[in-house]
Parts: structure tokens; C-alpha cells; sequence
């Protein structure tokens, strides 16, 4: 690919095609951290409906040094835009016999587990829950006679605040003071909206493709309480996803 023809492609990204992935996977591979090419070849993952794609979105945003330029570009009016143009058959789907798909596939592909996620400009917690990097896992070292000899906490950043906030509240030791029973008090009950505004079909399609069933679950829940003309449609998502939870 040459460079005038790369440059249109960056003034025009909806011009990108299936047959130039290969000079853009090239570049990539000579230049890991060639920010246009990667989200180029998101573009055309993105085209294709890719399997390949929401690990490559991981991928690409681990190389992009301003993330939300990346984001910018994915929820684009341009990025979503899909070419006219009739997907290829391959020789191998012509001849190989579709097979027949499993109580479990079937509920995959209604869950359009594997498909290319879709965010929206307002969906920046959902991408950064998908980008979110998982913790590490406690690691025991053994010495020659296989005693052990140190073991290696769980270096999650959050984790580690949570603790340190407790470890002040034991040092502190604060006294709680017994109420005064003749004293009336007015309890305020203030309805939970934790996670209300964040819950999105999007979001809880991440925690399927993260295999977060449960958090899925609850998305979906919330998002039937907030949008009541489709809650038969979250109904039918809740039982799908726990289909797949008791055939783990």
C-alpha cells in the first residue's frame, strides 16, 4: 500500500475493504503501535461482523495512548457505517454441510454472543468495562522441597484502597454511641440507583461476552424496570443466559 492511498483512507475510513487487510496487517506487524492502521483494521473487522473483533478492540486499545480518541472513532457515524457491499461465500462453506446447532449454540447466537460490540458516545463506562484489565491471581512460590515460600497477594489497585481504608477504621477504633430510646428519629428510605443510569444492552452483552452471567443478569433486570414496553424481551435474555449457566 502506498502512502497516498493510506492517507485516503484515513480522511475516508469508510472506504477501507476486506482486500486491503492484509497490507494493513502487514503495517501493523512492522509497527505495533501505529495507532490509524490498528483502527483501521478494527474498521474492517467491524464490517465483517467478526468473531475476532471485541478481542481486537482489547488489542487495539492497549496500543492507543489516548483511549478516547479510540472511542471517538468506534461510536463514529463513519466506524458504523457497514459497505453495501454482498458478503463472499467461501469455497469451504459451499462444500462443508452446516451443522447442526446444539441447545446451547442456539441460545449463543440469540445472546449474539461473539458478535462485534456496539458502543454509543454516552456508553464510556460500558467500553472501560470492557477494557478492564483482570486482576491477578494469588501465586505460591515453593522452594526445592516444595514448602512454601511466599505467596502473592492480589495486586488490584481498588482492592488495595479498600483494604488500606479498613486498616484506618481498625486503628482508629471509633466508639458508636448507643441511641437515646425517648429520641424519635424520621428514617428517610431513599430508593437504590446504583447502576441505574449505567445499565445499558450493551453493558450487559460485555458481562456475557466476560462469561459474567449473574452481572448480566442484573443489568438486564434493571434495564426491565427502567424501559417496561421490553421487559418480555429481558425476560427472555434472563432465561437464555441462565440456560448457560447451568450447562457450564
Amino acid at each position: 500500500m502506498n502512502k497516498d492511498s493510506y492517507i485516503q483512507l484515513l480522511e475516508k475510513p469508510e472506504l477501507v475493504s476486506q482486500e486491503q487487510v492484509s497490507d494493513i496487517t502487514a503495517i501493523i506487524q512492522k509497527y505495533p503501535y501505529f495507532q490509524s492502521a490498528r483502527a483501521l483494521r478494527l474498521k474492517i473487522l467491524k464490517n465483517q461482523e467478526s468473531y475476532k473483533y471485541n478481542n481486537e478492540l482489547k488489542i487495539t486499545a492497549a496500543h492507543t495512548s489516548d483511549r478516547s480518541v479510540l472511542f471517538d472513532f468506534i461510536t463514529s457515524k463513519v466506524f458504523k457505517e457497514v459497505s453495501q457491499q454482498e458478503p463472499k461465500i467461501t469455497l469451504k462453506e459451499k462444500i462443508l454441510p452446516k451443522r447442526k446447532p446444539t441447545k446451547v449454540t442456539d441460545v449463543e447466537e440469540d445472546l449474539a454472543i461473539g458478535k462485534p460490540l456496539s458502543f454509543t458516545k454516552n456508553e464510556t463506562f460500558s467500553f472501560n468495562q470492557w477494557l478492564q484489565l483482570s486482576s491477578k491471581k494469588a501465586i505460591i512460590r515453593t522452594s526445592d522441597d516444595n514448602k512454601p515460600l511466599e505467596k502473592q497477594v492480589d495486586e488490584n489497585p481498588e482492592q488495595s484502597e479498600q483494604d488500606a481504608i479498613i486498616d484506618r477504621f481498625i486503628k482508629t477504633a471509633p466508639k458508636i454511641s448507643r441511641p437515646n430510646k425517648t429520641i424519635v428519629s424520621d428514617v428517610k428510605i431513599t430508593e437504590n440507583k446504583q447502576n441505574n443510569p449505567l445499565a445499558t444492552e450493551t453493558l450487559a452483552k460485555v458481562y456475557l461476552e466476560q462469561k459474567k452471567y449473574d452481572s448480566a443478569i442484573q443489568a438486564y433486570k434493571i434495564l426491565s424496570l427502567k424501559y417496561p414496553e421490553k421487559s418480555g424481551f429481558f425476560a427472555d435474555q434472563i432465561k437464555r443466559i441462565q440456560i448457560l449457566q447451568n450447562n457450564k
